[in-house]
């Protein structure tokens, strides 16, 4: 089912970065000189322009029955809402979807579609805190190859039986269900989400499960209720021909509801594999805090594809294997002690899930942090050392193809390296405080402060730099904003060794370690654009700390 192409693709691989998701982004855009020509559709779907400025996302209430057979759903999503007295109201369902009518406060309204947005005219009477109930039906777009390319999942497991889900990330949840597809606005109050499917199914959604019960006959209605704000494109069904096994897990807030949902056939072997779920969550918990959803607790779910973060719902599809299907992508070993969607997906619910980028051009708050978090794990069961090696290792999946952040307003993400290379540059800040104590209680201070919030990448940098007391703002600028790798250039004299940044930043500052020679002792230099010297010593190279991701070069000079 899982083909070498999803294996080498996944979360951005090098070289399917480059010769396929260009070729899926970019397929319809107009292009002059490499560079992306936007369009005010890429605008309405990337902003929060005046149809969605107006109003703020509660709740929501979404109930979901698919056709296996058709390949089409149909469903309603009752939405609470707080109106700022604007007039007009944007709501996103993605072409070919349909909206069949709108009510708000139990009243119909008119509405007049362009493309995938749906433009209302709000009643100049409606309350600041309403209700809108929207009905729609249609054949979703099916994912061709999730979750990187997503929509509705209609496949068969092992023994021919129906097998659904959605992978909506990035393409955006509007592409099945009508709702502000805006990252910046998560549902405050959580979401409700009903999954009607035939009885020999279970419909498997986010947080608790209310209620199983039948509706007619044939079918039952399963009610799932999530307590914490969450991102649209996070609310998943998965349906299927589900087993259910659970744990609880004492800790750092009392006691955690872990939950596991796997196909019939898969049942023994989940219960022994997925013992990395507790390993992952003790491991988090010790680095970065408080799991951010005890009221909805944790569950792994197996699904038809890879793996995705949804919030307390996290998407299972690695076949039971260590590492990334089967391979390390740090080619160190490390990545082969531990199966990578359970600690990775984990990850997220800590930057991703709880603390969420305004705007998709800042996915690297959620994909460097958790990319680190490999490492954090790695660090807790297998120590410094091997946390070391794994991150160093990562670095030769780095393209430095374009800035990790993209452009703002158009949802467009910057380069793919918002994982691994954002990962190294969160590892040079940890290696800059020079005291693992200090590092834990930043990522901590950061899990606090932006408990389930929507953020920015100057607001994460701040909190940084005022954090650890340390000039971090080129440093930010060098690796987030330019494709640059620093370079060390340092030429040889007889009594003394020069050097100097080549290729940064203006007023680039960034302390490193280095020794001289191959084995001499490591110490701290603090290099700038202008030469400088160490002075009456004996060798002839500068090697610096692996763990800083710079380059080097001798020069004659």
């Amino acid at each position: 089912m899982r083909n070498l192409t999803r294996i080498l693709f996944y979360h951005f691989r090098p070289i399917f970065f480059l010769l396929v998701f260009f070729s899926f982004k970019n397929v319809t855009a107009q292009q002059t000189s490499n560079k992306k020509i936007f369009t005010a559709e890429d605008s309405l779907l990337g902003s929060n322009g005046i149809g969605r400025s107006g109003w703020d996302v509660l709740h929501y209430d979404i109930t979901v029955q698919p056709d296996f057979t058709s390949k089409t759903i149909k469903g309603k999503n009752s939405i609470y809402f707080i109106s700022l007295n604007k007039e007009k109201m944007q709501i996103d369902l993605q072409e070919p979807m349909e909206i069949d009518s709108i009510f708000i406060e139990n009243k119909p309204c008119s509405f007049v579609r362009e493309k995938n947005v749906f433009w209302l005219e709000l009643p100049s009477s409606l309350h600041t805190r309403a209700t809108m109930d929207i009905y729609f039906h249609g054949k979703p777009r099916e994912a061709v190859n999730p979750p990187w390319d997503g929509g509705w999942v209609w496949v068969k497991d092992n023994n021919d039986n129906p097998w659904m889900s959605v992978a909506c990330q990035g393409i955006g949840a509007s592409v099945w269900y009508p709702c502000k597809d805006l990252q910046s606005d998560k549902a405050d109050s959580g979401a409700t989400l009903r999954i009607i499917v035939p009885d020999s199914l279970t419909g498997i959604g986010n947080g608790r499960l209310i209620s199983a019960k039948s509706v007619r006959p044939g079918f039952k209605e399963y009610i799932w209720d999530v307590k914490s704000p969450i991102n649209n494109y996070n609310i998943i069904p998965y349906i299927g021909k589900y087993k259910q096994f659970e744990n609880t897990l004492t800790c750092l807030n009392g006691k955690l509801d872990m939950n596991f949902w796997v196909l019939e056939y898969n049942l023994q072997k989940a219960k022994i594999h997925f013992a990395d779920a507790k390993r992952t969550i003790k491991a988090f918990e010790y680095w970065m805090g408080p799991y951010p959803f005890y009221r909805d607790g944790y569950k792994l779910v197996e699904a038809p594809y890879l793996g995705m973060e949804h919030q307390s719902n996290i998407a299972y599809g690695n076949d039971y294997k260590l590492g990334y299907m089967g391979e390390d992508l740090s080619g160190t070993g490390w990545g082969l002690k531990w199966d990578f969607i359970i600690v990775h997906e984990s990850g997220h619910e800590w930057f991703g899930n709880s603390i969420t980028s305004k705007d998709i051009a800042d996915m690297w708050i959620h994909e460097g942090f958790t990319n680190y978090s490999e490492a954090l794990f790695t660090d807790y069961w297998y120590g410094n050392k091997a946390s070391d090696e794994y991150v160093i290792g990562l670095r030769k999946n780095i393209e430095n193809d374009k800035p990790i952040i993209g452009p703002y307003g158009v949802h467009e993400e910057g380069s793919g390296d918002m994982y691994y290379k954002a990962a190294n540059m969160i590892h040079i800040i940890r290696k800059l405080l020079n005291d693992d104590a200090l590092f834990r209680n930043l990522l901590r201070a950061l899990n606090k402060q932006f408990y389930h919030a929507t953020v920015t990448t100057k607001q994460v940098e701040n909190f940084i730099i005022k954090k650890t007391g340390k000039n971090l703002e080129s440093l930010f600028d060098q690796y987030l904003r330019t494709t640059k790798i620093p370079l060390l250039e340092y030429s040889v004299h007889k009594d003394c060794i020069r050097y100097r940044w080549q290729n940064t930043v203006k007023d680039f500052y960034l302390p490193i370690k280095v020794s001289l020679g191959e084995t001499g002792k490591m110490f701290w230099i603090t290099p700038s654009e202008r030469w400088q010297s160490i002075k009456n010593i004996d060798a002839d190279s500068i090697r610096v700390d692996e763990n800083f991701y710079v380059e080097t070069r001798k020069i004659t000079q």
